[in-house]
């Protein structure tokens, strides 16, 4: 039956097993059977879409990236103020630390698990940081923030990120989305109540 599966669907399914079995439980402690169990196809199948586990894990980065850029877009919509929409980003941070089964960044858990012996997981994981470091950079641009607030609030999102999954806090986001505000409000000089 999943031979009649055409190989983008297979893809997006494998995928889409690969990445629930690597966030919870780690890309190394997963092998290809628990992937070809969970995924429904055969490994011959498996491996003829992804010649390797590395080739899985970065096909597994590229889908979290898309699920990332598309929740943070999601979360900024609502508002056309623009620090509203620098701050939906904690809001979004917030609601996805308190989803069932959260474990911190999957980029970052990738990174310290296969970071150091895959060039690129490595890179992978690089390119998604510099993507958010972009697109912050950019809202802070329309606020007439400064760089240096843009790169703060980087690292406020990154820190949460790291303190929610290691402390089971989800309240991280909520902190971070206060000391952003703070942040915001002594860079440009305006006060707010958002």
């Amino acid at each position: 039956m999943a031979a009649a599966v055409d190989d983008g669907r297979a893809r997006r399914e494998i995928v889409e097993a690969a990445d629930g079995l690597f966030y919870a439980h780690g890309v190394n402690a997963v092998g290809m059977d628990a992937v070809r169990e969970r995924a429904g196809f055969p490994l011959k199948r498996i491996y003829k879409l992804f010649p390797s586990k590395e080739d899985l894990v970065i096909a597994v980065l590229e889908h979290r990236s898309r699920m990332w850029n598309e929740g943070i877009t999601r979360a900024e919509r609502g508002s056309a103020d623009p620090v509203a929409r620098l701050l939906a980003v904690f809001d979004f941070l917030a609601a996805w630390f308190r989803e069932d089964g959260f474990r911190g960044c999957a980029f970052i858990n990738a990174y310290g698990e296969l970071g150091p012996g895959s060039t690129r997981v490595a890179r992978a994981v690089r390119e998604q940081k510099a993507s958010f470091r972009v697109h912050v950079a950019d809202l802070v641009g329309r606020i007439g923030g400064s760089p240096a607030l843009a790169a703060q609030l980087v690292l406020l999102a990154e820190g949460a990120q790291t303190t929610a999954a290691i402390a089971g806090s989800p309240e991280a986001a909520d902190v971070a989305r206060g000391a952003a505000l703070t942040l915001i409000e002594a860079d440009t000089g305006a006060s707010r109540t958002a």
